[in-house]
């Protein structure tokens, strides 16, 4: 019997639903494949800073640390919004990706036949699209020194740094080549190196890195020339790799391909991924908390369920396990199951905990 302990955040708003869903499909999955997982719960977020006062406590890190891999739900309270507040739910997230070293983000956009027309896309436009984004986490705007505000005698004013280091645009440009090279071998590394000179360190040293991968074919695309190209062709795209705001924002763009931010997995790695190595790894859907909808059973649990396949298929090297995972999800969608996100007309409208409960059924 394999036994892994697993560090569960479950976080804000539709988090704790969603994660809910993903654990009962664990404890599937630990019974018919006979392995051991061990939860340990902590708390940030929004629900960190109400009960310990800070969005992530020294107590939720050593939790985190002494466990395989962390299963996050979401952050976000709108209690928080306020620019002026010192302190807020997505700080725990900053700075968990940079206490851990959680440099790659993995975000696969894939387009379910089930779900073609549930996007303002025709189908034979979109139909098939599979690709992997691979976003650099813990450098560029979101952490450069100098960030700061201040009053002037003009006015008010701030600074955003984007900071990158020769060792940071290697290490993230490696996995994305890694993942190319078990795909279609096509690698995509976008930059704005017409304006930016961090981007066109990142152009130089994705070059030189490539030397070490010549059966991958490297493209460099403009951030705005891909951002164009996801809406017009994406079916383009096998794995992209980029900085990290630019990341941020291609992955939210490309969430409508796939129908709905709920059915967007994501893992936040702290390695390169390679065969036979178990990862330590952070694993959160894309979307937000979502609080206007929590509570309600109505939340999409599917990414949160298909990030619970990344798990076990980076961190744990249970492949067979995370393929059994991602088939119930598909004969979940092409039996008529949707949540309200990704309704269509001639399907069964089916809340959180039955969509869930869909899927377990197709586990065993």
């Amino acid at each position: 019997m394999a036994n892994f302990n697993i560090a569960v955040l479950p976080g804000d708003g539709i988090g704790p639903e969603v994660v809910n869903e993903a654990i009962e499909v664990l404890r599937v999955i630990s019974q018919k494949y006979n392995h051991k997982f061990t939860l340990n719960y902590g708390l940030i977020g929004g629900i960190a800073i109400d009960a310990e006062g800070t969005a992530l406590s020294d107590f939720t890190l050593k939790v985190c640390r002494k466990s395989d891999a962390v299963l996050l739900g979401a952050v976000g309270d709108p209690r928080y919004d306020n620019p002026e507040n010192d302190i807020r739910p997505e700080d725990g997230l900053l700075a968990i990706r940079k206490q851990l070293g959680l440099f790659a983000n993995i975000r696969p956009v894939k387009v379910y036949k089930e779900l073609e027309n549930n996007t303002r896309f025709k189908p034979e436009a979109i139909s098939a699209a599979d690709f992997v984004f691979v976003r650099e986490l813990t450098g560029g705007a979101y952490f450069g020194r100098p960030k700061r505000r201040w009053e002037t005698t003009r006015g008010r004013r701030a600074v955003d740094s984007m900071v990158y280091s020769e060792h940071e645009i290697a290490r993230i440009v490696k996995v994305g080549f890694e993942l190319a090279r078990k795909r279609k071998k096509h690698l995509i590394s976008v930059d704005k190196a017409n304006v930016l000179m961090s981007s066109r360190l990142w152009r130089q040293v994705t070059e030189e890195v490539a030397e070490d991968y010549p059966d991958v074919t490297l493209e460099h695309l403009l951030v705005d020339a891909c951002a164009m190209r996801l809406i017009q062709d994406p079916r383009y795209f096998d794995v992209v790799v980029t900085e990290n705001m630019f990341g941020d924002i291609l992955t939210d763009e490309a969430s409508v391909l796939a129908g709905s931010l709920g059915m967007l997995p994501s893992a936040s790695l702290a390695g390169v991924p390679e065969a036979g190595i178990k990862i330590f790894g952070l694993y959160e859907p894309v979307h937000g908390s979502a609080p206007t909808i929590a509570g309600k059973d109505i939340a999409n649990p599917l990414a949160t369920i298909l990030t619970l396949a990344m798990m076990l298929r980076y961190s744990f090297n249970l492949d067979t396990e995370a393929d059994a995972v991602e088939n119930a999800v598909q004969k979940a969608l092409s039996q008529g199951y949707r949540t309200s996100d990704i309704m269509d007309e001639s399907c069964t409208n089916v809340g959180t905990c039955k969509m869930g409960q869909m899927v377990r059924e197709h586990l065993v």
